[in-house]
């Protein structure tokens, strides 16, 4: 199930989206750079900041959100023509999977077939935070959201702009990192990759975020639940539960 698992980071230098004019387009090199930007507060997000980015997400737009570590980039994860725009953001690789956050455990009705014993025990115990848990997919999602693995991994988001987002929107939201693919993710928004910057819909600018390990990945469709990715909840505090 290596579809769930993360490229090797391959250091190179990449341009840099630079946020000097927040709320206005801006020039930079021989880009045109057109997001609008918000800057928000990390720990007590503003209300109608959260309304106007679950408005964009809603209508099929991208948007750039913190989360714990690092930024990521969301939009309406059963909305195939908005997953699409994700993975040209990303020139991510179509057989790639991607992870979603949800803001409820009630939203795991739209997207999985079943709750295993085993996720429900990882859920009580890291949820809302830094695990992602594989579940079996429901036919209705999208595509090219499983990239046809029938399989999605699913997050309660935890920090409180990306759950505040999720809430608002009221349904799953995608929770990709905002990187091109193979590249490391950004802990400030002014790190973002110019090219993914430039085709965004909204940037929400929490500031420095955590930096470090994205997620914990952990398939939970096998008797014995698997260890994808080790990353921001170490691995062994997740299989001890068993």
């Amino acid at each position: 199930m290596g579809n769930f698992q993360s490229f090797a980071l391959r250091k190179k230098k990449t341009a840099r989206f630079r946020l000097t004019k927040p709320n206005r387009g801006s020039r930079k090199g021989d880009f045109i750079i057109s997001s609008v930007t918000k800057k928000i507060n990390p720990e007590n997000p503003e209300p109608d900041i959260i309304r106007d980015a679950a408005d964009v997400i809603r209508k099929g737009g991208a948007v750039l959100f913190p989360t714990k570590c690092l930024y990521g980039l969301g939009a309406d994860a059963l909305n195939p023509d908005a997953v699409d725009r994700i993975f040209e953001i990303k020139q991510r690789p179509r057989g790639k999977p991607i992870l979603v956050l949800i803001h409820r455990k009630k939203e795991l009705e739209l997207l999985v077939k079943g709750v295993p014993p085993a996720a429900s025990r990882i859920m009580d115990k890291f949820w809302p935070g830094g695990v992602t848990i594989v579940f079996e997919a429901k036919n209705t999602l999208p595509e090219n959201l499983t990239a046809g693995t029938g399989k999605i991994g699913v997050r309660m988001a935890g920090h409180p702009a990306a759950f505040a987002l999720a809430q608002a929107v009221n349904g799953p939201v995608t929770g990709t990192s905002a990187n091109l693919a193979g590249q490391p993710g950004c802990s400030q928004a002014d790190e973002l990759d110019m090219q993914v910057g430039e085709r965004l819909d909204l940037i929400l600018d929490a500031g420095l975020l955590r930096g470090g390990a994205g997620s914990t990945i952990i398939d939970v469709t096998y008797c014995f639940p698997k260890i994808l990715r080790d990353g921001a909840v170490p691995a062994k505090n997740i299989l001890s539960l068993f």
